[in-house]
């Protein structure tokens, strides 16, 4: 089952539910897969990829943590809750992200695996991960736990 087919299946069953919390987001989602969809169609491509998903999905939470952090340092409390949730509802469709212990310990791995030795490998080492590991990273940490094991 396609990953936007999971999604339209969770909307279905939100609205028979009357989920008011759950079935927004949904929306917001299936919106972004449009949004891919008619942009695409200047390139002839009929339906948008899993990955594509994932990464519309992976953008969205960017763009809600951003909105936490100004909720947070304006006192906003219950729109913060809101987009906590909505980060929840969205991440729930991602695979889970390593935690900072074992990203480091990837990231040195793949440094030694390319045989890295300054910061100019940087770019050799996120290829690298990217290519093996993009699923499961969250690169905004990658880069500065790079950064730290290179110096």
């Amino acid at each position: 089952m396609s990953l936007q087919t999971q999604i339209e299946e969770k909307l279905k069953q939100s609205l028979k539910n009357k989920d008011k919390s759950l079935y927004p987001t949904l929306r917001l989602i299936l919106s972004g897969i449009k949004d891919v969809l008619i942009a695409n169609r200047t390139k002839e491509i009929k339906e948008v990829s899993d990955q594509d998903i994932i990464g519309i999905l992976k953008k969205m939470v960017k763009q809600r943590n951003e909105s936490c952090e100004v909720y947070k340092k304006a006192g906003r409390t219950e729109l913060l809750e809101i987009e906590t949730k909505e980060i929840e509802i969205i991440s729930s469709f991602l695979s889970k992200q390593l935690n900072e212990e074992d990203t480091k310990k990837l990231c040195e791995d793949v440094i030694k695996k390319v045989g890295a030795s300054s910061i100019k490998d940087m770019g050799k080492i996120m290829s690298d991960l990217k290519k093996t590991h993009g699923d499961v990273l969250d690169f905004s940490k990658v880069g500065s736990i790079i950064k730290i094991v290179l110096k």
